[in-house]
């Protein structure tokens, strides 16, 4: 049995907490933390684990094996390592960091404790997105021509106002680096390493630092074309979180409002399976999380257990970082930015000077 503990019991807490008592085999919660003693109380109470205000002193706690990370991205870094460095392994939500001097501390963590560094990319183990990249990985689409990714959500000025972090550049960014951090990081997995990226942002009804609507374009090392398109801004309600990928012996498009349903599904040479794929590769989950999480405990417990190499480590959470970074340059400068990054010089994603005083006092007294 692996035991988990939880830092940060904010809203995706709620998700995590729930697989971890209800449906996923081979785990267990066993104590969560957060800097509001209050709010860590109640959510420990909840699911009849200890809470804890600091971090340090649940860390002090005896048969903890893993420690989820969901605390803002901001201080993702912070809170890692201090987990590795006692001996955990450690999963953390999207994106891994905000910064790639950040994220590299967290690989060297990693290596140097000898534990594992999983970043959350639930999007990854969705039924459609599974089907499509076995499609790829068979080489059904030829040469890849053309990948789109559409994040069209609807974040008013409530969901902002529940933390004092969102929005922010030090600790949230917009929303690229949150809400379509998933979107970002499927779409260089299926078209494969990006040579460069021109991108523009804007804040168009969130009163938050960063942006809530972004669009950008993005040549592939491979000669293939990305486009992408994200918002919070979308009005009165979520539209749609889907993946288009085209090339020269097919096409597939995964739509929904959270990559979950399988719009189109065509290729050259049609395989037995093809005729019903639009049935037999979508789901209907309750909300944009999708059932991706519990698919991604369940390999982690694969990989923990020497089963099963592991699909989304560090090293593919920073190779999705640096494309957000780069985005964020891209958009700050209004140049073409091309990758690997080889420095920031305009954009403030992860700067920490950027956060509202009362919010990173709150969050400088849970480091």
């Amino acid at each position: 049995m692996i035991n988990v503990a939880i830092v940060g019991c904010g809203r995706i807490a709620k998700r995590h907490a729930e697989l971890l008592t209800q449906h996923v085999a081979g785990m267990r919660l066993v104590a969560v933390c957060d800097h509001h003693a209050g709010r860590a109380e109640a959510f420990g109470a909840r699911h009849g684990v200890p809470a804890f205000e600091s971090l340090a002193e649940m860390l002090a706690m005896r048969g903890i094996d893993l420690v989820a990370v969901l605390t803002p991205s901001g201080e993702h870094a912070e809170h890692a390592i201090a987990a590795m460095r006692s001996g955990r392994h450690v999963l953390v939500e999207k994106p891994m960091a905000l910064t790639l001097t950040d994220a590299d501390a967290m690989l060297d963590e990693s290596e140097r404790a000898g534990v594992q560094l999983f970043v959350v990319k639930q999007n990854r183990f969705n039924v459609p997105v599974v089907r499509a990249r076995e499609a790829l990985e068979a080489g059904r689409f030829g040469q890849l021509v053309l990948g789109t990714v559409r994040v069209r959500w609807c974040r008013e000025a409530a969901y902002y106002d529940e933390a004092a972090w969102r929005g922010t550049w030090a600790l949230d960014g917009g929303v690229l680096a949150n809400q379509a951090s998933h979107h970002v990081d499927m779409l260089r997995w299926f078209m494969g390493p990006v040579a460069s990226v021109h991108a523009r942002g804007a804040t168009a009804l969130a009163r938050i630092e960063a942006e809530d609507t972004a669009v950008a374009t993005l040549r592939f090392r491979n000669g293939a074309l990305g486009v992408i398109e994200a918002t919070t801004a979308a009005r009165p309600h979520d539209m749609e979180g889907s993946l288009s990928v085209l090339g020269s012996t097919g096409a597939v498009e995964i739509a929904g409002f959270a990559v979950n349903q399988t719009r189109i599904w065509q290729f050259n040479e049609p395989l037995p399976g093809d005729a019903d794929a639009l049935t037999r590769f979508s789901v209907n989950p309750p909300n944009v999380y999708g059932f991706g999480h519990q698919a991604f405990y369940e390999h982690v417990v694969e990989v923990l257990g020497g089963r099963a190499a592991p699909l989304v480590d560090g090293h593919e959470g920073r190779g999705t970082l640096e494309l957000l970074v780069a985005l964020y340059e891209s958009m700050a400068s209004g140049e073409e930015v091309a990758l690997p990054v080889q420095g920031v010089r305009h954009s403030r994603l992860g700067r920490r000077a950027s956060v509202p005083a009362s919010a990173w006092a709150a969050w400088e007294a849970a480091s």
